[in-house]
C-alpha cells in the first residue's frame, strides 16, 4: 500500500515527522517497506528557463540553448525534440549527480560546442519511464528555485506491507486510524453528504445474484467535462506509480487508495439499457480495460446491460463502456461484491487489479454510501455535472455481532498491565464498541464494519498490543519444565529418519502437500476427495498420494540445471483419503545419476536399487529395529520396476515401505531421462523401540581375532538371497557378527532350477580367541538352518 505524507495529513491532524510516523507504522504491525523522498534525491536539481535555442552547426538533431539559472546563462548542447525557446526545465548544473542515469554532469565538449549542465527528461529524475523530451515545467515556476516542488514530488511516499486481514488499511483513511489509536495525532472527521438528485435517472440497476452482490448504489451525473485532472490529483497518483488518465478516471482510482472503496463509472452513451448484476453465459466475451479480450465461464459475475457485459464485477471494467474525454453523462457504480467469487474470477482469468486485490481481502459493507457521496462530490467539482436520484439495489448484509471480552485477558494472553481506560481509549480510536457489561465484569464488545478479522477475545487482545506497540511487550522466559516433555514416536521417527539420511549423503527437500492430478494418476487411483477445492495453483490442485512425485520434480529442475548426481529426501505426509486413518507419515527418498563424480580411482557407477535398499534399512535400523528381522518381498507396487524392486515388511500385515527402481514410464511421464532409484518408508508403521532391558545388546569392538569362513549352498532358484542371510543369522546368537553376500550363480554346473549363493561370515567373540571346537560348532549351525530354511545343501 503506498501513499503519501500529505494525503495521510488529510485524515490525520499531526505535527509528527517523517522518521516518527514511520516508526510508529511499524510498531503497530504495519511494516513500512519503504520510502521515496524526492526532495532530497533532488535537492540539488533548479528550474532554468530557455532563453535561446538554436540549430547545433554539425548535428541535425541537436539544438544549442541558452538556459538562465536564475543568476546565470549558461550554454548547454540538448537533443530532446521539445527543447525551445520560453519553456522552463529542470537543470542540472555541473556537479549535480543523475540518479537514474548513475554519473555526475561536467563541463564537456559536444560536437564542438561547450555544454554546462543538463535538461532532464523524467526518466533520467527517475521519476517515470518517459524519455521522450525534457520536462516541461508549469509557466509559473520560479527560475532558479527548486524543482521538487514544481514537479509536485515535494510530498514524501510511503509504502507499508499490509497482511490479508487488515483490508481496511488498503485506504489511506485506515492507516491514519490506527496512527491515530497509536497516539500519533486526532483523525479528522469524514465530512460526506448526500447530494440531493434533481431529477429522476433512466437506468435502473437489478440484482440477480444477491450471494455475489450484496448492494448496489448507482446514479447518473450528466454534463460532465471530462478533462485533465488538476495537478494535486494528478501528483498524488503519480506518487504512488499510477498514470493519470482523466478526471473521471482519476477521481475512481483516487477513491480507492483514499477510502479503500473500488468503485466504478460508465459512459450512458454507451449503455444499451439498465445494468443488471449476473453470472456470465459460459463463452461470453469481454474485452476489459487493459485491452485483452477475456471468454467468461459459468458463475463469473459481470455487471451487463441488456445487450452484452460492461465489465467483471470487482476486477475490472470493460473498455467498450468505459469514459473518454468526450464523455459527458456517467453513471456511477458503487457496490459489495462477493469477495469469494472475485478471487476465483480473477484467479481463472490471470487478471491482477486495485480493485480485486481490495475487494479479496474484505470492503467496509457499511462504507457504500460513503463512497458513493465522496465520488459524488468529487465529480461534481472537478468535472460539473447535474446529480439524478440515487438508484440502490440489495441491501447492505448485517455485520454486526457482539463478543465478549475480559479486560483481565489483555496481562494474562498478551503480557502487559494496561488500564481499563486506556483499552476503552484504543477500542474507541478503532471504532470498537463497548454496547454492555455482565456482573463478572465481561465486556460486550463490537467490532467496526470494516474489521471482519476480529472474531475473538483474543484478537482484542491482539489489538490492545499491537497499538500498545509489539516492541514494548517485554521478553519473558518460559519456565522450565520439571520433567522434559517425551517426543511422539513419529516425531522421534521423523527426526532419526532426516539425520539418518543427511549423513548418508541425502539433501532434504520442503514440498508442497498438493500436486497436478495428471501426476497423481501414476501413484494411485483417482479419489475426488482428494481434490483441492481453491488450489492456489492449477498445478496443486490435488493431495499427494506420494512425495515421490515433488522428488521427480525436483529431479527434473536439478538435471536441466547440470546437476544429474543427487540424493534427495523429504519426510512429511501423503494422503490415500480424507479420514484420519488414511494419511501416512512417509520419509522418502530417490537417487539419481552416479554415486560419485568422475575421479582417476575410477570408483564411481550408477546408482541402484541395492543402494536405496541400504538406505531405507538404515533408517529403520537407527530407529530402533533389528533389520536382520525385515522381510523383503518382490511385490513393490506398479510405479515401480517389477524386477527391480521389493517391499519391506514386518510379516505379511505390517508394510514397512517399498524400495527400487522406479518404473520406466513413471519417470518418462516426468519428462526425466535417465533411471531414477527410490524408497518411501512408513514412519507410523515402525514399531516402537524395545525397552533397554530387553534389546538385543549392540556388538562391542573386540580385542580378539575375528574369522571369515564362506559357505556355497546349492538351493532351488526361487530362494531369496534375503531369506538365506536371514535364516543364517537367526542360527547364532552369540558369535556371530556379520553375514555377507558375495555370490549367486546360474549357469553350467549348475543343474536347472537350482543355483549356487555364496556368502561370507564373520565370527568373533568379545572376551576370548575361538577355538577350532566353536568354529566347527557354528559352521554345523550354519549348515543345518540352511538345510532346514531353505532346502540349502552344501557344495564341496
Amino acid at each position: 500500500m503506498k501513499f503519501t505524507l500529505n494525503w495521510l495529513k488529510d485524515h490525520l491532524e499531526t505535527d509528527a515527522s517523517l522518521d516518527q510516523i514511520s516508526a510508529t507504522l511499524t510498531a503497530i504491525g504495519l511494516e513500512v517497506e519503504s520510502i521515496t523522498d524526492h526532495s532530497k534525491a533532488l535537492k540539488d536539481f533548479v528550474v532554468g528557463e530557455i532563453v535561446e535555442a538554436v540549430p547545433h552547426p554539425d548535428a541535425d538533431k541537436l539544438r544549442y540553448c541558452d538556459v538562465n539559472d536564475g543568476s546565470q546563462i549558461l550554454k548547454i548542447v540538448c537533443g530532446a525534440p521539445n527543447a525551445r525557446k520560453g519553456i522552463k526545465v529542470v537543470l542540472a548544473r555541473e556537479g549535480v549527480f543523475i540518479p537514474a542515469a548513475n554519473f555526475t554532469i561536467k563541463k564537456t565538449k559536444i560536437r564542438g560546442l561547450e555544454s554546462n549542465g543538463m535538461l532532464c527528461s523524467e526518466s533520467e529524475l527517475g521519476l517515470s519511464e518517459e524519455s521522450d523530451g525534457i520536462i516541461e515545467l508549469p509557466a509559473d515556476a520560479k527560475v532558479g528555485g527548486a524543482v521538487t516542488a514544481a514537479l509536485g514530488v515535494d510530498d514524501p511516499m510511503i509504502e507499508i506491507a499490509i497482511t490479508p486481514n487488515r483490508g481496511d488499511c488498503l485506504g489511506v483513511r485506515g492507516i491514519a486510524r490506527d496512527l491515530a489509536a497509536a497516539g500519533l495525532g486526532v483523525l479528522k472527521p469524514l465530512l460526506v453528504e448526500q447530494e440531493q438528485g434533481t431529477y429522476a435517472p433512466k437506468i435502473t440497476v437489478n440484482i440477480n445474484v444477491p450471494e455475489d452482490c450484496a448492494k448496489f448504489v448507482g446514479c447518473e451525473i450528466r454534463g460532465v467535462t471530462n478533462g485533465e485532472s488538476p495537478d494535486w490529483l494528478k501528483n498524488r497518483l503519480k506518487a504512488i506509480g499510477l498514470r493519470p488518465i482523466s478526471a473521471l478516471v482519476d477521481i475512481t482510482n483516487y477513491i480507492s487508495f483514499n477510502l479503500g472503496r473500488p468503485l466504478h463509472v460508465y459512459d450512458i452513451a454507451k449503455l444499451q439499457g439498465n445494468i443488471t448484476v449476473r453470472h456470465a453465459q459460459n463463452g461470453e466475451k469481454l474485452k476489459a480495460l487493459n485491452g485483452k479480450e477475456y471468454t467468461l465461464k459459468a458463475g463469473m459475475t459481470v455487471i451487463a446491460d441488456d445487450a452484452r457485459a460492461l465489465g467483471l464485477a470487482g476486477v475490472m471494467g470493460g473498455e467498450e463502456s468505459g469514459c473518454t474525454e468526450s464523455t459527458t453523462d456517467v453513471f456511477l457504480e458503487v457496490a459489495l461484491f462477493n469477495p469469494i467469487n472475485i478471487a476465483q474470477t480473477g484467479r481463472a482469468l490471470s487478471i491482477d487489479s486495485d480493485a480485486r486485490y481490495r475487494f479479496e481481502r474484505h470492503v467496509d459493507p457499511a462504507g457504500v454510501v460513503t463512497g458513493a457521496e465522496l465520488a459524488i462530490r468529487m465529480i461534481t467539482t472537478l468535472c460539473g455535472g447535474e446529480v439524478s436520484e440515487w438508484v440502490v439495489a440489495g441491501a447492505q448484509p448485517k455485520w454486526q455481532r457482539s463478543i465478549a471480552f475480559r479486560p483481565s485477558r489483555v496481562k494474562t494472553l498478551g503480557g502487559i498491565d494496561v488500564t481499563e481506560d486506556h483499552i476503552k481509549s484504543v477500542f474507541n480510536h478503532l471504532g470498537i464498541t463497548i454496547t454492555g457489561k455482565k456482573d463478572d465484569g465481561t465486556w460486550l464488545v463490537q467490532p467496526p464494519s470494516w474489521r471482519p478479522d476480529i472474531d475473538g477475545e483474543a484478537d482484542f487482545v491482539e489489538e490492545i498490543l499491537r497499538i500498545n506497540g509489539y516492541d514494548n511487550i517485554p521478553t519473558v522466559s518460559l519456565p522450565e519444565a520439571a520433567e522434559k516433555p517425551e517426543f511422539a514416536p513419529i516425531d522421534k521417527a521423523s527426526f532419526v529418519a532426516r539425520r539418518t539420511l543427511a549423513g548418508r549423503g541425502f539433501h532434504e527437500t520442503h514440498t508442497f502437500a498438493f500436486i497436478q492430478q495428471d501426476k497423481a494418476k501414476h501413484f494411485a487411483e483417482h479419489n475426488p476427495a482428494l481434490v483441492v477445492a481453491n488450489p492456489i495453483s492449477s498445478e496443486l490442485d490435488y493431495m499427494r498420494p506420494s512425495l515421490l512425485p515433488n522428488l521427480l520434480d525436483a529431479a527434473v529442475r536439478n538435471k536441466a540445471r547440470g546437476f544429474a548426481n543427487l540424493g534427495l529426501f523429504e519426510v512429511g505426509s501423503q494422503f490415500a483419503g480424507i479420514a484420519p486413518n488414511q494419511q501416512r507419515h512417509v520419509a522418502t527418498g530417490i537417487r539419481t545419476g552416479e554415486t560419485a563424480p568422475k575421479n582417476t580411482f575410477k570408483d564411481n557407477r550408477a546408482a541402484d536399487v541395492f543402494d536405496v535398499k541400504a538406505d531405507a534399512l538404515a533408517v529403520l535400523a537407527a530407529a530402533g529395529m533389528d533389520a536382520s528381522k525385515v522381510q523383503v518381498t518382490a511385490n513393490a507396487p506398479a510405479w515401480y520396476h517389477p524386477g527391480r524392486s521389493g517391499t519391506l515388511s514386518l510379516g505379511p500385515k505390517i508394510i514397512l515401505g517399498y524400495f527400487g527402481e522406479l518404473h520406466p514410464l513413471t519417470i518418462q511421464a516426468f519428462g526425466y531421462k535417465g533411471n531414477v532409484v527410490g524408497f518411501e518408508l512408513f514412519l507410523d508403521a515402525i514399531p516402537p523401540a524395545k525397552s533397554k532391558g530387553s534389546a538385543r545388546p549392540l556388538l562391542q569392538a573386540s580385542a580378539y581375532q575375528a574369522v571369515e569362513r564362506d559357505f556355497a549352498f546349492l538351493t532351488n532358484d526361487n530362494v531369496t538371497s534375503a531369506d538365506i542371510v536371514k535364516a543364517i543369522r537367526a542360527s547364532e546368537q552369540n558369535l556371530l557378527r556379520d553375514v555377507r553376500l558375495f555370490d549367486v550363480y546360474k549357469g553350467q554346473g549348475v543343474e536347472p532350477g537350482k543355483q549356487s549363493v555364496a556368502v561370507s561370515v564373520t565370527l568373533q567373540a568379545n572376551d576370548r580367541t575361538l577355538t577350532d571346537e566353536e568354529i566347527e560348532g557354528v559352521a554345523k549351525k550354519i549348515i543345518d538352518a540352511a538345510a532346514k530354511q531353505f532346502g540349502g545343501v552344501l557344495r564341496g
